[in-house]
């Protein structure tokens, strides 16, 4: 079996946990990294023995070093760094918020079926073991009626912001902000479980930066509402939840569906998870490694609409709150 050769664009918190997942992915291999500067870039490599740096984006594509990217870059940078990539044969798996607006994604998506190389939202909490759970045991809880889902976890960055210093995650220029920091891993499970909702109703706050640190979101399905709350201003420790007519399955931190339980109307609350958490990016990995080994085209399909959905959903949410990103300006 032939590895599969990665190279990663990013050096920062979460590339160092793609880094930890990937080792645990049979028939991979990490060979470059991207860095706009060259000290970080080798500081980066040296770290973790990655033989090939580069600062220039576009001769990273044509390498023939290379098979796929992990885009860990800041949210405006996704749509052209990815598309880069794709446009040179490599496949992509780009960090949430997958894009800053829809015709972004729209652009990613034909990117990737033009060069007939696959493209995957790497977001972790729809990927897990546990989540996969949840999917199989939904039947048990009867018609769903309500999903609600809380994810507010004061960000550190929050203190350098009130203290004058605006970092990358509260600047519009970048397309950050609460709800695609955190909201999105309440939304995408919501999206994987009941498809794309009919109505949306968004509020939140608006920092002077522009973003938003926090907000609410309610939605209406056919058949059933769903509310999310996110934040990162304030913190909240409360579980969300699924509720059917026939039980409830309620899960610890959403962001990792780190556990899961099922309450049936009529009995004992029952365990669900496989584990409490592997707070790494080991499934998100391995389901992409071996959509690429398959050749599941209609697997990522599926996953990209899924994708799109949650981006779109997004957008409208901003509008609706009066937040505007300059990469809106430019679709």
């Amino acid at each position: 079996m032939k590895k599969i050769r990665f190279a990663i664009v990013g050096t920062n918190i979460i590339t160092d946990r793609f880094i930890e997942g990937l080792k645990k992915v049979e028939g991979t291999e990490l060979v470059a990294v991207y860095s706009r500067t060259v000290d970080r870039g080798t500081d980066f490599a040296t770290m973790y023995q990655i033989p090939h740096v580069f600062t220039d984006l576009e001769e990273m594509a044509q390498s023939p070093l290379i098979d796929a990217v992990y885009i860990a870059s800041p949210n405006a940078l996704h749509a052209k760094q990815a598309i880069l990539l794709m446009d040179h044969g490599k496949h992509v798996i780009c960090e949430k918020a997958f894009a800053s607006n829809v015709k972004e994604v729209d652009a990613m998506i034909q990117a990737a079926k033009k060069n007939q190389v696959f493209l995957m939202e790497a977001i972790k909490n729809v990927h897990v073991p546990n989540f996969k759970i949840i999917e199989e045991n939904l039947k048990k809880i009867g018609t769903v009626r309500k999903y609600v889902a809380s994810f507010c976890q004061y960000s550190s960055r929050y203190d350098a912001y009130r203290s004058g210093d605006v970092l990358n995650a509260f600047r519009p220029e970048l397309s950050n902000g609460a709800l695609v920091d955190i909201g999105v891993y309440c939304i995408a499970p919501m999206v994987r479980l009941f498809g794309k909702p009919e109505y949306i109703q968004a509020t939140g706050f608006k920092l002077e930066s522009g973003v938003d640190g926090e907000g609410n979101i309610n939605f209406t399905y056919p058949t059933m509402s769903a509310t999310i709350q996110y934040s990162k201003i304030s913190n909240s420790n409360l579980p969300s939840e699924i509720q059917g007519e026939e039980g409830t399955i309620c899960i610890e931190k959403i962001s990792q569906c780190q556990k899961v339980s099922l309450y049936p109307r009529k009995g004992e609350k029952v365990g669900l998870s496989q584990q409490d958490t592997i707070d790494n990016l080991y499934d998100e990995i391995q389901d992409f490694v071996d959509m690429i080994r398959t050749n599941n085209i209609q697997q990522q399909d599926k996953w990209l609409e899924e994708s799109r959905i949650v981006v779109e959903i997004m957008e409208e949410a901003r509008k609706q709150m009066g937040i505007h990103y300059p990469a809106d300006e430019l679709v």
